[in-house]
């Protein structure tokens, strides 16, 4: 198994869901971001996702679009991004992900991306804005180096869709609670658990729920179906609002969510 899976099946012997924890990069300066990410690692996250600010984000919720604007605003360079996982693996056992849109991946040459992720001590890629058969050279670099790569599958994703996205996927497939950007909602759809269960009959071992989790019990509910579930919007808020002690307050108090009963199969 790799890092994400063993952390993902360490969760459930523990008789609990896993959790994902998101953060930009560079906010609200590169040194905080990465002291965030170990936060994060402290106080309950598995896995930790890490953002690399965006110019032309197409998935990012207003709280999330200020925070990369802003790292953006501060001068974040791509080798930054390689510097925070190194710093912050170095810290933490937690297995960091780094969720980024394709084009920054593309530019800096795929090889390379992967080669100085996996130098830096990174676990693989979330690629939200690249499907799997767009994504061969990709495939054939995580194949090469070990690394993990995550795609999405959404409520509306059709049958076919759904088999390619499992069979290309590893550590798990990222399932898209509801449709639209991210951030906060006071009820998750209920696609959710149907898209889950769609993936599990097309062969998901691993199945974590995204977008718009906010709070313990969204997490618990999630808890009962998937493997794990995903936040961000909620500890970028909490970093924003109150810096790294408010931080590690949000981050206990979600991971609570966590330890109700959990009903999937694990592996």
């Amino acid at each position: 198994m790799s890092r994400v899976e063993e952390a993902i099946a360490a969760a459930h012997a523990a008789g609990r869901s896993a959790f994902v924890g998101y953060l930009p990069v560079g906010f609200p300066d590169l040194e905080t971001s990465i002291q965030a990410a170990i936060t994060l690692a402290e106080n309950g996250v598995d896995i930790i996702e890490l953002g690399p600010p965006y110019s032309d984000p197409v998935m990012d919720g207003a709280v999330i679009q200020e925070a990369t604007t802003a790292a953006l605003a501060n001068g974040f360079k791509m080798k930054d991004l390689f510097t925070a996982v190194r710093a912050i693996t170095a810290a933490t056992d937690v297995p960091v992900l780094v969720m980024t849109y394709w084009n920054p991946v593309f530019q800096y040459g795929v090889d390379r991306y992967a080669d100085d992720l996996l130098a830096a001590g990174g676990a693989g890629l979330i690629t939200p804005d690249v499907t799997p058969e767009a994504a061969g050279e990709w495939i054939a670099a995580s194949e090469r180096t070990g690394l993990d790569r995550v795609f999405l599958a959404a409520p509306t994703s059709s049958d076919e869709r759904l088999d390619l996205v499992v069979k290309s996927s590893t550590g798990f497939v990222y399932t898209v609670s509801t449709m639209g950007i991210t951030g906060e909602r006071a009820e998750l759809d209920r696609a959710a658990r149907t898209l889950v269960g769609r993936l599990r009959d097309h062969g998901a071992a691993r199945a974590c729920v995204g977008i718009g989790i906010s709070t313990a019990e969204q997490i618990a509910g999630v808890s009962e179906y998937a493997d794990g579930a995903i936040v961000g919007t909620a500890f970028v808020r909490a970093l924003r609002d109150g810096g790294l002690p408010a931080l590690a307050d949000v981050t206990r108090t979600l991971a609570s969510g966590t330890s109700s009963a959990h009903a999937t199969t694990s592996n």
